[in-house]
Parts: C-alpha cells; structure tokens; sequence
C-alpha cells in the first residue's frame, strides 16, 4: 500500500460540497482513486463516506471545514495517507493519542503540569514527521463514545470532541487512576471496537519482573537475589545472608519508602530509610526487634527484599544507570539514552527526586577506581543487558509495552546488576528540554506510533 504525506487545507464549502475532498490529479491517477463513485474517509475511529475531486496543479489535500472540524483537524497540519483500492478507504493519521493524569484548563500556558513542554514537543514532532496527536485524562472517557473531549495545540492549547486514536500511549502516573474502571474498560474498548493499540497499558510490579525474569538463565545473571517480604523466616535468611538488604515498595517508585539494613560487626542492625529531608537512620540491637519495627509498615505496604550490592560510588556516593529503551520505527527495541545517577550527598538512592544529579556513562566510571577494561567495556555491557531485560519483558509479562526506564548498577567487578524495570519513564528526567530540538526519546516514540498504526 502506498503512503504519502499530504499538506491539508480547508475550504469553505460551495461550488465544491462539505462531503467532497480535493486530491492531486496526480496523485489521484497514481493510486487510481475513483472520482465516479464514494469512498469512505478514515482518520482514527473517524468515518466518512466521501467523493474525490481531482485538482490538476494540488498536491496536497483539501477538506471542508465542517469536515475538519469533525475530525478535530485545527490550523494546516500535514498528515500520512493511505489508499487502500479494495476497501475504496483513503485513511489519514497516524491519530496519536496521550492519556495523562491531569489537566489544568485554568493554566492555558501548562496546561498538564510538568509535562506540558514534553506534550509541546511531541505536537511539533507531528507536524514535521506528518501525524496529529491530542492528550486527554481520565475525566473525558465516556462510556460507549466514539469520541473524546481531547486537548489539541493550535497556536495555544483547546479542547475539542477528537475521535478515537489509532494508538494510545498511556502516561498516567498511578496505579490508582489506572486502575480506576472507567479507564480499564476503555483500554479494552478502544483495542475491540476500533482496533487501537494501547502501549504502556500498566504499571509493573517489582515482584512480578523479577520472578518472571529470573526464570530465564540468560537474565538471571543480572539478578540480585529478591523475594517478596512474606514474614520473619525470609527476613533472617536475606539478612544473615547479606550484609546489607533494601527493602522495596512493591508498588513504589521515585525511591519513596526504600529502607537499608546493614548488619553491623557488633551484631545490631542499621537501617536507614528515605525521607522527604533526606535518611532516617535508626540502630536495632538483633533481627526480631529490627523485624518487629518494620513490622507495623508491612502491614499496609508490600514489600521486596532484595540483596545489597557493592556499587561502583563517586565519594561514597552510589552510582547506577537508567537506561531509556524504546521500540522503534521497525518494532523492534533500540538503546535511546543511557545517563549515569550518582545519589545526593544524604541520600543512598539515586533518583532525581532525592537530590540525585546525571553524569554521563564514561565521565560517572572514570571517576571510580576501576581497571582500565572495565571502564572502556561499561557502556556496551549496559546497552546489551538494556536490550535484553526490555526483550525479557515482553517474553515474559502478558501486556504492551513501547518504552521502558531500565534501572542497572555495576558493581566493583564490573558486573551488570538489573535493580528495576519502569513503565512510565519520566519525560523530565533524561535529558535538559528545549524548545527548538525534538529529543531522539519523542522522535522514537513518534516512529514506533506510525510504525503500530500501519503509517
């Protein structure tokens, strides 16, 4: 099937009719589109039966206004399009659409917070690259609709009724929201009724990724030992096994509620446990007290217990890695970043939120006392294990993913560790924004939307 991109224009309806659209003669002749007889316009769930008329020196695409404005179509956007002769269907698109967690109508210049310049981003890499994409939350899904009340971008932010996206990337930032029932059914709707694809569809769970992973040898090897939290029995073996443990929120992220537990040569036990004004250190004098203070936490938190590892560290500092893995335009997973995390001063977590700073992978290891092969080896070592952990969770967990923020650690040895797999990879983390240049994450995330919907 051929594609091309076509500029669109609007018309105000008269000599030529509101259900007739101008195309190219030559193009016309070249897809031997019929202009005796409809055929029916697609643009996301959008239908509409429609006549061709041929235009001798066009070469783009010209619709009515009322037309446009159903189809949510706003300024002179450039799209893909398709022509499929037996279906008599000229499809337009790729209809990209983002769910995220808020909007603040109040605020027309951020309107979506702290992704407000990301979404920015991606409306400028759909114009250059021919796609159309709104944002929307869970507040404008309704039930049995076939279209939804979206934000588009058209010289300032608007809301207007969009039909359902060819592909749904879904950005809600909690478990909450996405497990709210309007929100699952309409995922399941969507990919049913319309045969959208929805990518990113769920939050992981700590637990899930590493017993899933760990089945396969070839991913075990970048395994530290975990387990989820159960009761005492698990917490003494870890904990006379290793000398230092953490203690992970199954369901946690940001490295809210981490806890450290170090044994001590004395026998007693350090932990130490984030905090909004940085560690909280407490000092337990054997395991069962150690247990039965954090046993109060266990009873509204599930916890992972997983095995401390000696990381590389700048001052003291630990360092670990995420990577940014994403499907690309073929499908298929490509390595888009790779940044080193080295912890804030206070803190024994790397993330950004806890006062963490980025490095780059080459400047973070020449800083930490490494033989020379280790430090030269340590970027492809990362991109390999990346590749295989993101290929590792699509083998293993049942759901659609398109990008992933893969956390790694390296440890004295120059050993790859795996420390956690995330769905919903921050838009604000990798790399500084600016306005002019479109960030290789959002081209890549644009390429793998076309290449979904068949654009």
């Amino acid at each position: 099937m051929s594609k091309k991109m076509l500029p669109v224009q609007m018309f105000a309806p008269g000599a030529i009719k509101e259900n007739a659209i101008v195309l190219g003669e030559r193009l016309v002749k070249q897809w031997k589109i019929p202009t005796d007889r409809p055929l029916q316009l697609a643009f996301g769930s959008f239908r509409q039966e429609i006549t061709v008329v041929a235009a001798a020196k066009s070469s783009g695409l010209r619709i009515s206004e009322p037309q446009a404005r159903r189809m949510g179509l706003f300024s002179r956007p450039v799209l893909r399009a398709t022509y499929s002769s037996t279906s008599r269907t000229l499809r337009l698109g790729p209809l990209i659409s983002v769910l995220i967690s808020r909007d603040h109508p109040d605020q027309p210049d951020k309107p979506f917070g702290s992704i407000s310049m990301f979404c920015r981003e991606l409306v400028n890499a759909c114009r250059k690259q021919g796609a159309y994409v709104y944002f929307f939350t869970p507040d404008h899904i309704q039930e049995g609709s076939n279209s939804i009340h979206g934000w588009v971008y058209d010289d300032g932010w608007r809301q207007t009724p969009m039909p359902i996206a060819d592909v749904v990337n879904n950005r809600l930032t909690t478990r909450k929201m996405e497990n709210k029932p309007s929100v699952q059914h309409f995922m399941k709707e969507v990919k049913s009724r319309h045969g959208a694809h929805v990518f990113n569809e769920r939050f992981l769970d700590k637990n899930e990724v590493f017993e899933m992973l760990k089945t396969d040898a070839s991913l075990a090897k970048f395994m530290p030992e975990s387990h989820l939290l159960t009761g005492l029995t698990v917490f003494k073996k870890m904990c006379q096994q290793y000398p230092v443990v953490f203690l992970k929120p199954v369901r946690g992220s940001l490295g809210k509620g981490i806890i450290r537990i170090a044994r001590q040569p004395d026998g007693t036990y350090h932990t130490l446990a984030t905090s909004s004004g940085g560690a909280r250190r407490q000092i337990y004098p054997n395991l069962t007290k150690l247990f039965a203070g954090i046993s109060g936490k266990m009873k509204t938190t599930r916890y992972q217990i997983q095995q401390g590892l000696n990381l590389i560290d700048h001052g003291k500092r630990p360092i670990d890695f995420r990577a940014l893995v994403q499907k690309n335009g073929q499908g298929t997973w490509s390595v888009t970043s790779i940044v080193a995390r080295i912890a804030g001063g206070n803190h024994f977590v790397s993330n950004l939120a806890r006062g963490g700073t980025l490095s780059t992978v080459k400047d973070a290891v020449s800083r930490c006392m490494l033989p020379a092969e280790v430090k030269n080896s340590a970027y492809a070592k990362l991109h390999r294990a990346s590749l295989d952990v993101a290929k590792g969770i699509d083998n293993y967990i049942p759901a659609h993913f398109g990008e992933l923020g893969i956390d790694l650690a390296m440890d004295a040895s120059g050993k790859i560790w795996m420390l956690e797999v995330n769905s919903k990879p921050s838009k604000n983390d990798n790399t500084p924004l600016n306005e002019q240049k479109i960030r290789p994450s959002v081209k890549r995330l644009l390429e793998y939307c076309c290449y979904l919907s068949g654009f």
